[in-house]
């Protein structure tokens, strides 16, 4: 039934770099917001921590509080957006005093988006969380409703701005980790403490985030095997090019009969594959369906105004669904039940780079730990270059099981002609 409001009136919790930036967005299009919706669609309060702090921006004074209750106790307010980057508490509460929400909140939706979305059916609200992913690229509407007559098997991207800008600047500059982490910082692509970023956990949360979408399943944190760009090793990025590779910063997932696989970790990309040419902060997802077959989303991954404008766009959305008046009318119910792929099911092409005694017989005694554990090789290579502590010699498997990758690893450990395993990756994309 048709909702015959004159406005739209808005709580906005959080004032920062996406919630000035939102505020921003709404006071200068407004012309456009009402010719898309048939009404303006104003802010009318915004929670803020001090209210004594100096803020340049398209905010009265006079609109600013420090008291959630004031936001969500005002009858007035229809829709609240939520970009504090806090806790579920507030999201919670505003749905359960029947406003719908619209949150860039990757970490809230990551550990508690099921209970939340339903709490949001429960409620007739709308949850919306488009920005939680991929900053401006609309991704999650793609999914959700683009492809959604469609069957996603599998998607693979990057989809953390701050570990791209560092292996760009790392392989086309020659930059030290060290020193490309210092120039993100100094540009505002990385947070004073970088370890979400660079050891995967940001990555991981927005894989559950996509992989729950994608696959109509309930996905949880600790399903995602999270390896951080720490264990890039010097000389990797050197390998990689050798072989014809682009070492990447991906999450993956896959779903197939036997279940799901969800990853984060630093992986050979081949050259010829789209997301080898994604560099400095950009983000990109490939998708993978079985009708469309295989569709590629690119765009800045963060960034006040990209992100600001995912958030807007969830507005325009929740903002018609009230007028029209279908708001909590979105199925958000998994359609299949969780189950998720033990390591001898997850299967992929890996690459070890081992440092070895230079003595004779080491590459046959090697050659048959993989053979014990039936792993086919595709290349075997020496490098040529001894070094103080050996040779370096590169395997790269044909398609085996993560845990056959496991086992052989753990018996190259221990064999006396292996100094060190200097670095392994899977290969993504082939």
């Amino acid at each position: 039934m048709k909702n015959e409001k004159n406005e739209i009136n808005i709580g906005l919790l959080g004032y920062g770099v996406v919630g000035s930036g939102v505020a921003t967005i709404l006071h200068n299009h407004q012309d456009d917001l009402r010719h898309k919706l048939g009404v303006p669609v104003s802010i009318k309060k915004v929670l803020v921590k001090n209210l004594d702090k100096k803020r340049n921006g398209v905010i009265p004074k006079e609109m600013f509080t420090t008291s959630l209750e004031e936001v969500l106790n005002d009858p007035e307010i229809d829709l609240i957006i939520e970009v504090t980057g806090g806790s579920s508490e507030a999201i919670r509460r505003a749905l359960e005093a029947g406003k719908g929400v619209v949150t860039a909140n990757k970490d809230v939706m990551a550990e508690s988006g099921p209970e939340l979305l339903k709490l949001a059916d429960e409620n007739k609200c709308d949850l919306l969380y488009e920005a939680s992913v991929g900053g401006g690229i609309p991704l999650i509407r793609t999914l959700e409703d683009g492809l959604a007559s469609d069957r996603i098997t599998a998607l693979t991207g990057i989809v953390n701005g701050t570990t791209n800008f560092i292996l760009t600047k790392m392989k086309h500059e020659n930059k030290t980790y060290e020193d490309a982490l210092a120039e993100a910082t100094e540009l505002g692509f990385a947070e004073a403490d970088p370890s979400a970023d660079v050891d995967g956990i940001d990555a991981a949360r927005k894989m559950v985030i996509l992989a729950s979408l994608s696959f109509s399943t309930e996905v949880h944190l600790d399903d995602v095997f999270v390896r951080g760009m720490k264990e890039i090793a010097d000389g990797d990025l050197q390998l990689a090019e050798q072989f014809g590779y682009t070492i990447k910063m991906t999450g993956s997932a896959k779903k197939d009969e036997k279940g799901i696989e969800v990853a984060v970790e630093p992986v050979f990309v081949p050259n010829s594959h789209p997301l080898a040419t994604v560099n400095n902060e950009f983000n990109a997802v490939y998708v993978y369906s079985d009708s469309v077959g295989e569709t590629m989303f690119y765009g800045p991954g963060a960034g006040s105004l990209p992100t600001a404008t995912s958030v807007t766009g969830d507005v325009v959305a929740a903002c018609r669904n009230i007028l029209l008046g279908v708001n909590g009318k979105r199925m958000h119910a998994p359609q299949f039940e969780r189950k998720v792929k033990s390591d001898d099911q997850k299967h992929a092409r890996y690459i070890h780079r081992i440092t070895v005694r230079d003595e004779v017989g080491v590459l046959t005694e090697l050659t048959s730990i993989y053979s014990h554990h039936k792993a086919s090789l595709a290349t075997v290579v020496q490098d040529s270059d001894l070094h103080e502590e050996g040779a370096d010699l590169i395997f790269i498997t044909h398609k085996i099981s993560r845990q056959q990758h496991l086992d052989i690893l753990a018996d190259l450990k221990d064999t006396p002609a292996v100094i060190d395993i200097s670095s392994h990756y899977r290969v993504e994309g082939e």
